[in-house]
Order: C-alpha cells, then structure tokens, then sequence
C-alpha cells in the first residue's frame, strides 16, 4: 500500500488531484508541458488557480462523474450570470475567461456553442481543491436521487428530504440524548452493577409496552381525526404519516412478543448474569480509560481511512494522458498497474480489521493483568499503557494474521454479494438459493472467526503464544465450558443488547413525542430512521467495550476453574462474587450427583499479570 501511495504522487497525481486539471490535460496554476495529438495543451496556467465546468449539471450517472468540459480560470463567478453579455462582462471585469481558450472575451456573444451553459449558477471554490462549486447544488440533488433505487416518485424523495431538514435541531438534540443516556448506562452498569440487570429487565418491558402503547395510540388518534379542511398537500403528509405509524406500531409489537419470550427463556440465567456484570463493573473502576478505548479505536481508523481515500482519488488521477472520443484528455494506467486499486481495497479491509484486533489485545491485556492480579494494589499504574506496550512489543504478528484470516472470509462475501445484487432479477431461484446460501454461511463462519480471534487474543495476553496456539487453547476452553458459553457469556451479552434496546428506545419514544408537533409539515419516516439508528451506533460504541470485558472475563475465569480447585497451592484467581458462583455451582452438581474430577495442571505463568501476583 505504501508503494501504491508513493506510485500514485510520483506519477503527478497529487497535483492533479489537489489543484485541478482542464479537459486539454493542462494543470491548474502552473506551467504546462505540451501533449501530443493534444490541441490546447501545454498552456500557462500560473494565474488561473481555479477548475471551472461550462456545464456542471452534466451529470454521468454510470460513472457518477460530471461530463461537462472542464477549463482552468482566474476566479469563479460569485453571481450568477443569466446572459452571454453578463460572461463577457465578468472576464473584462476580473480577467477569468469562462468561455473556450480559442476565442476572445469580445467574441463571447457570438460563440456560445463554446461558451458555459446559461444562466452560470453562482459557484465558489472549493476549500483546499481549487474547484468552481455551485453554491445552489440542486442540480446534484437529482444526481442523488438516481442513487436511490428504491424510490420511483421524486416527491416522496423530496418530502423526505424536507422532513430532515424541518426537524434538523429535534435530530441533533435526540442525537445528543442518546450519546448523554449511553454515558449514564455507562455510569449506572460501572456502579450499581448488581441491581442493573433487573433495573434493565423492568425498564425494557415498561418500554417496550409503553413504546408500543404509544405508537397504537398515535395511530388511532391520527386515523380519527378530520381531514375534510386539510390541503391536498397536508393530506399526503398525514397519509405518508399513518402509514409509518401503522408500520411501526405493528414492528414494536412483534418486537415485544419476541422480546418476552426470550427473556422468559432466560429468567434462570439471571443469577449468572449478575456475578459477571458485577466484576465487570469492577473492571471498570480498576481500569477508566477502558471506557474511552473506542474514540482511540475510532480516530485510528478515521486516519487510516482518509489516507485510503485520499490514495484512491490519487490513483484515480494517475497515468497516462489519452485522448477520448471527444478529443478531451483522460489519465489512464495501462499494464499491471491498473489492477493496484483491487489491492487497495484488501488493504482497506485487512488494516481495518487490524485497527479493530489491535484494541481487542489491549482490552484483553489490560483485563487479563487485572484478572490474575490477586492483590489489585500491584496493579500496574496504567495497565491499558502496559498492554499497548505488549501489543507493540510481542503481539503485532498475532494481530496480523488473525486479522488476515477474518480478511480472507470477508472479501469472498463480498465478492458474492456483489454478484448477487448484479444478477438481481436475472438469476433462476436455483442460483439465487446457492448465492444467498453461500453468502450466509460465510456470515456466520466470519461472525464465529471474530468471536474466536477475540478470545485467542486473550490466550496470547495470558501465556504469551502465538495466535495458532493461542487460538487452539481457547478453542479447547471453550469447547470444554460450552454450557458456561451459553449461560454466562450469551446472557451477558444478551443483556448489553436490552440495553442498547433500551437507548433506542427512550431515544425513539422522545422523537415520537417531538415529531407528533410538527406532524403537519414533517414526514416523520427519515427523521426517526436517522436518530434510532445514531442511538443504536452510539449505545454500541460504548457497550461493545464492556462486551469485550465480560467476554474477556469468562475466558480467564474458565480457565482459572479448570487449572485451579481453591486448595492450598492452587487458589483461585477469582473475584469472591464468581468464587461464591463456582461454589453454589459445586453444591448444585454433588446435590445432582455430577462432580467430576478436577484437572491437575498448572496455568502457564503469564506475561505481565501472574508474576505481579
């Protein structure tokens, strides 16, 4: 990737990219070297810093780019002008010709085959790109629109659209709810963890109940109220209204009924829940800037992404100067080296995935010093700094191919659904049946490679072994514990799920009330679509961290049950809150007549933790 980015500047495309180039090939603001078979090539184009389009509305929908003939000027229009005489009058004024370099600003009003598209829209340049942008970009709103497939009457687009941009300070203030009630979450699961699982439990069914409640309320108070004095207009509105209400009152229902009966599946795991939730909370107080572990994650793959895109805009100006059928100028890589953009891309995947594996490591070296630390006064000073320091030090290669791997899934996935929205409606049932077959199983054996990398990451972080023997370690453990797997990872992570459902939900609920003002000049559908889903991003971000922790705590607290039994030598690792499980487990299985024999070998020393301890 790096030889991609260094082949892409080296080749000039960076000053194509940043300051712009016309359709004869010419670079804006410098010298020119003259083209072959290139008319109006080779120009000096020092004081014309700006790329100007004669018809910026001239949209390629294909190739999602502008087709319009590009010309290098001095300055962009701040005005719009309606008239030949009004372009003609702009370039004696500040001296930007916006007409074809072949002919004089005296001549404009007699040439305007060669002249821009009338009326020139108003345009600025854009900030670091040396582009003429049009401030009014309607023209481009219909660009969008041809995106959106799904969508065959305009003005349903056009009242979605309007419904976003009326309600746009109730979006951003339900947007800041959700980020303030995920940190309250936070504070409540990392201080009252005993008493939140059934906090959580009361609270989502009165939500659910009350959500649903709600919706059939709205629905039944909209359909009887009178339309005979509605505009036509207003009309279609609240129609468009008791539709999404009717839609949404019917999916929270169902929501809820599937939501009951799995929490009535699993009432008698509740106890298990709770002993975990509690040294996690724990972990938490131990460990504070786990909490901020995803804005770190987050701005690395920030970076990383705008150094990706910024490389393929590289790459998508790099190459040769071709002539095309209208006798304009396009770079093209010829050879070889037009396939680099598809190694570009596994890279995006594969460093992606690498940025994501790199904080599940330090997240599971942090929590696993923690862990076999008995007395927790030794606990280094930052253990997320010590665990970065691992990670650094010994376990990158690790990170590496566990990344590879779920990268070698990914991309096959990909490819398949690729194929698959290609083929849509081409396909027999047959081929469609083997193509969404095969992307499902893929999904799941990519969701079960994750969820074994995280926990081969936290063998490495125990005993310091490669990720092959790591990952062969935790697979056993996990084998061997699957009913713990079950009882206590799957609940727990179950109800880091009610959670986020719980957030979603108060979030929704407050954009239902707020919205039911404005119900008859707002579509709510696009507004609550784009809050619900920011609250269920921001709830994750946070909860995904103490996910990681109790999955994290579960793999070292099984295998502190398997190589250690609580006698003299071989004492449990264990917070009392899980030691008083294991014990209420070891009494259950003799009243049952199920103990078994404990296994006799000792825990590997750890890296970090068990030599503290």
């Amino acid at each position: 990737m790096g030889f991609i980015c260094g082949f892409s500047v080296a080749t000039g495309a960076a000053a194509r990219l940043v300051s712009g180039y016309d359709s004869y090939g010419n670079i804006c603001g410098q010298k020119n070297a003259k083209l072959e078979a290139i008319p109006n090539s080779g120009m000096d184009h020092t004081h014309r810093k700006y790329v100007f389009f004669l018809d910026p509305c001239k949209l390629d929908l294909i190739n999602r780019k502008i087709k319009s003939v590009a010309l290098c000027v001095a300055a962009c229009p701040r005005q719009e002008l309606k008239t030949l005489g009004d372009v003609q009058k702009f370039a004696e004024i500040n001296g930007s010709a916006l007409c074809s370099y072949s002919i004089k600003p005296s001549e404009y009003t007699k040439s305007a085959d060669l002249c821009p598209k009338l009326p020139v829209p108003a345009s600025a340049p854009i900030p670091f790109f040396h582009r003429c942008a049009p401030v009014n970009i309607s023209c481009y709103a219909k660009f969008a629109e041809a995106l959106i497939t799904f969508v065959s009457d305009n003005s349903v687009l056009h009242r979605l659209i309007s419904g976003v941009m009326t309600s746009k300070e109730i979006i951003l203030g339900l947007c800041l709810l959700s980020l303030v009630l995920s940190m309250i979450l936070m504070v409540i699961i990392r201080y009252i963890s005993r008493i939140l699982v059934w906090i959580l439990t009361i609270l989502v069914i009165l939500g659910s109940l009350g959500g649903t409640g709600v919706l059939w309320w709205l629905y039944a108070k909209q359909r009887r109220s009178p339309k005979e004095k509605v505009l036509p207009e207003q009309l279609q509105i609240a129609e468009d209204n008791l539709r999404a209400l009717l839609i949404y009152a019917i999916s929270a229902t169902v929501f809820t009924v599937i939501l009951f009966l799995i929490m009535l599946v699993m009432r008698k795991r509740v106890a298990l829940t709770i002993a975990l939730f509690h040294v996690a909370g724990k972990v938490f107080i131990h460990l504070p800037l786990l909490v901020f572990q995803p804005f770190w994650t987050f701005f690395a793959l920030v970076l990383f992404w705008a150094y990706w895109i910024m490389t393929l805009l590289f790459l998508g100006t790099t190459g040769s100067a071709v002539p095309n059928e209208q006798g304009f100028v396009e770079f093209r890589i010829s050879g070889p080296l037009q396939y680099m953009w598809w190694y570009h891309v596994v890279g995006l995947i594969w460093i992606s995935e690498f940025i994501l594996a790199c904080q599940q490591m330090t997240v599971a070296g942090a929590v696993v010093t923690y862990y076999f630390t008995r007395d927790k006064r030794n606990l280094p000073f930052t253990p997320i700094l010590a665990s970065v320091n691992r990670l650094i030090r010994y376990h990158l290669g690790t990170v590496a191919k566990g990344s590879f791997i779920i990268t070698l899934v990914k991309i096959p996935r990909m490819i398949l659904m690729y194929i698959h929205s290609q083929l849509k409606g081409k396909e027999n049932a047959c081929a469609r049946c083997v193509l969404k077959s095969c992307i499902c199983c893929l999904w799941c054996l990519e969701k079960c490679l994750n969820y074994l990398n995280q926990n081969a990451y936290t063998a490495t972080a125990i005993n310091s072994t490669n990720f092959c023997t790591s990952a062969k370690d935790a697979f056993v453990i996990l084998v061997e514990n699957a009913l713990r797997v079950a009882a206590i990872n799957t609940v727990g992570d179950f109800m880091l799920f009610l959670g986020k459902v719980l957030i979603v939900c108060s979030t929704g609920l407050a954009g239902i009330m707020l919205l039911n003002y404005q119900q008859d000049y707002t579509v709510w559908v696009l507004p609550l679509i784009i809050v619900c889903l920011f609250a269920f991003l921001v709830a994750h971000c946070f909860l995904s961290i103490y996910e990681m922790v109790v999955d994290v705590l579960f793999l070292c607290f099984a295998i502190d049950t398997k190589y250690n039994d609580g006698s003299p030598g071989r004492e449990f690792y264990m917070d009392k809150v899980l030691m008083e499980f294991v014990e209420n487990s070891r009494k259950a299985m003799k009243e049952a007549g199920k103990g078994g024999v404990a296994d006799a070998r000792e825990l590997k020393p750890m890296a970090s933790g068990a030599s503290s301890a």
